[in-house]
């Protein structure tokens, strides 16, 4: 059995608008990814790993011939190469550049165009970088299309008169909205997947290895959001503070030498926090803590 000391594992990060938000979450589960400029290999804290800059469009395949053990990429990028059928996909892993929402592929036209559905297309063009799956969407309608490569800057190509729609990325429909495109339909919903070549997966130790990377990266996932509290309870008012007190699970409670008190301590969303702490001094606590969560396993 190999040691991931001698040969680590081949990690690959997406390079591009994926690239900071992965390099975070890699950080909140307890690895720092440190990248260089001109090179495509950052450092990483953990001599079992080593971490390659890849494009998310080429993850998929260089998992798939063993280029790579595992890499973090788009569903929409595994659909689009076909390379989900030939990997393992180990889990979803649902944050994006911006949020923690899954993105969507649309189908958008110009804010004045007559096109009000994707039938109103029949024999158009249609510019995107997703053309697989475009193509695949418009021939399960059954409506004909050209659909054309886009290689960048696709929100123009309706503007610039080169496409009659696109079908493009969004989170918000920000940039969308703001080159006065309108959408139409949604083509795709895509998250971010941890896939894994069968061969490493077949390993026991590199198997382990993507397992423990999963399950930290979940946990921080988990996390985000949440806020622990921490507070010294009236013995007496306790089931009052506990009526007011949602929690991950239920609340940890334990005695304190003053037996009028208890220490109590929970898991709760940070959007109710404001809201909350002014009801929880009310009804007596003391001593009130709130501290931010790196993992929730």
């Amino acid at each position: 059995m190999s040691s991931l000391r001698d040969d680590p594992l081949k990690l690959g990060i997406p390079k591009g608008s994926l690239e900071e938000a992965t390099i975070s979450l890699f950080g909140r589960a307890g690895w720092k990814i440190r990248v260089h400029h001109r090179n495509y290999f950052p450092d990483i804290n953990d001599g079992e790993i080593t971490a390659r800059l890849c494009r998310p469009q080429e993850i998929p395949n260089y998992v798939a011939e063993g280029v790579l053990d595992a890499g973090l990429t788009g569903r929409d990028w595994m659909v689009e190469t076909g390379a989900d059928k030939e990997v393992v996909i180990v889990s979803d892993l649902v944050y994006s550049k911006a949020s923690a929402a899954p993105a969507r592929w649309v189908l958008a036209v110009g804010g004045d165009s007559p096109y009000r559905e994707p039938a109103d297309l029949a024999g158009k063009t249609v510019a995107t970088e997703l053309t697989g799956v475009t193509g695949a969407f418009f021939r399960k309608l059954g409506i004909p299309v050209k659909v054309n490569y886009s290689w960048g800057a696709t929100e123009a190509k309706v503007v610039d008169g080169l496409a009659d729609a696109i079908v493009e990325v969004t989170e918000t429909e920000t940039t969308i909205k703001a080159h006065g495109l309108r959408v139409i339909a949604e083509v795709m919903v895509t998250n971010t997947v941890l896939l894994a070549n069968a061969r490493a997966w077949d390993d026991p130790v590199r198997r382990r290895k993507i397992e423990q990377i999963d399950l930290l990266l979940q946990g921080a996932l988990r996390a985000e959001g949440l806020v622990c509290l921490k507070m010294n309870a009236p013995t007496a008012g306790l089931d009052h503070i506990l009526d007011l007190l949602p929690s991950l699970n239920s609340p940890t409670i334990c005695p304190l030498r003053d037996e009028r008190w208890l220490s109590l301590e929970t898991v709760v969303s940070s959007g109710i926090v404001r809201d909350l702490i002014p009801r929880l001094r009310e009804a007596g606590a003391e001593g009130i803590l709130e501290y931010s969560l790196n993992k929730v396993i």
